[in-house]
């Protein structure tokens, strides 16, 4: 297939996230760069920067010397990655809570996922709109280094609740329904119950990974 965008990189990475996120480039598999532009008809070096760029997200990882794969996430991963973005999140509501500060962007990507509803087309569908829930929440803050850290946390977490989404473990309205406890937490500058819904919604995505995990 031929892409055809003002930047090719960005095309290419574009698709090459979406196909790891609904699950045609399953954990393990590897992708050279030379099997990248041949695919894709584009040359090696747009298809290295495309793979530099998914190193750097965490959507791919790369042992010296070897192909760069899509991670095969073992339970010690994902514990870590839920326990880092569980500090930093807890932060945020709280700080939300303390001057009851919901921004709209937050409302917007709620509604999104209410009106997918369970009939969303794919494991992105869903995944998109409950990142960008959670980031608006830290955006809000308004702290570019408190953002960055979030977004590159959330490259490798995107992944996960992925193959989370792709198993079919979480269902769409529990997300929404667990959101919006947050939110309404939040709204009432209730600091306790906003870190309690937060908690409860990390807690069960991560309690269901795990389990789904070998």
């Amino acid at each position: 297939m031929r892409l055809r965008a003002t930047s090719l990189v960005d095309a290419l990475v574009a698709e090459l996230r979406d196909r790891m996120l609904d699950g045609r480039l399953p954990g393990g598999t590897a992708l050279t760069e030379t099997e990248v532009a041949g695919e894709y008809e584009v040359a090696r070096p747009t298809a290295k920067a495309a793979i530099e760029r998914l190193v750097s997200e965490g959507l791919l990882r790369r042992d010296a010397h070897k192909s760069a794969r899509v991670p095969v996430f073992e339970a010690d991963d994902v514990a870590d990655l839920y326990f880092a973005r569980s500090l930093l999140e807890r932060q945020v509501v709280r700080e939300l809570s303390r001057i009851s500060l919901v921004p709209a962007a937050a409302y917007s990507a709620q509604d999104e996922i209410r009106r997918l509803g369970e009939s969303a087309a794919s494991t992105t569908a869903i995944v998109e709109p409950d990142v960008r829930f959670h980031r608006t929440l830290v955006d809000a803050l308004e702290s570019p280094r408190l953002s960055r850290i979030h977004e590159a946390m959330m490259a490798e977490m995107r992944l996960c609740m992925a193959q989370v989404q792709a198993h079919e473990l979480l269902r769409v309205s529990e997300i929404a329904d667990e959101h919006q406890a947050i939110l309404d937490a939040i709204t009432a500058g209730d600091p306790p119950r906003a870190e309690q819904a937060l908690d409860l919604h990390l807690t069960r995505a991560r309690h269901q990974l795990l389990t789904h995990l070998p």
